[in-house]
């Protein structure tokens, strides 16, 4: 089993990641999906392997509990993936997140996110912008 998963293509990864972050699973995407050595690129700074990638995970749970994320754009060239979200929680939301991936051997390797969480005194102005975007996709996601 775990050699089948080394051997999917980026484009299996990261739908596997992004079906499983939607339903919230964190932990079974790290295990199934992230390499051991990721290095993460984030506002909040740069984090490394299955714990940092824990910690980031916590942080937007914290930040966006039980929010859906929806998928606006994904993009897979190669090795390379693209993706573009939202997500609306009670109190704060992401209106236009941007991640990008790096995918080597069934593994994301390396993620850069540029996110903006809004803070609960905005939350109107969220709401406004992630309104517009298509109801959240399912895939029922690396």
């Amino acid at each position: 089993m775990i050699d089948d998963l080394r051997r999917r293509s980026a484009a299996e990864v990261f739908e596997d990641h992004l079906r499983l972050a939607g339903e919230h699973r964190f932990e079974e995407d790290i295990q199934r999906n992230v390499s051991p050595d990721i290095v993460v690129l984030e506002r909040r700074g740069i984090f490394r392997g299955h714990n940092g990638v824990r910690e980031l995970a916590r942080l937007l749970e914290q930040e966006l509990p039980g929010a859906p994320y929806v998928y606006t754009n994904r993009l897979v060239e190669g090795r390379v993936a693209f993706l573009e979200w939202t997500a609306q929680a009670e109190h704060s939301c992401v209106s236009d997140g941007a991640d990008s991936f790096l995918i080597e051997d069934g593994w994301i390797a390396d993620i850069v996110s540029d996110i903006l969480i809004s803070p609960p005194a905005l939350p109107r102005r969220c709401v406004s912008k992630c309104s517009t975007v298509s109801p959240r996709l399912s895939f029922a996601r690396s």
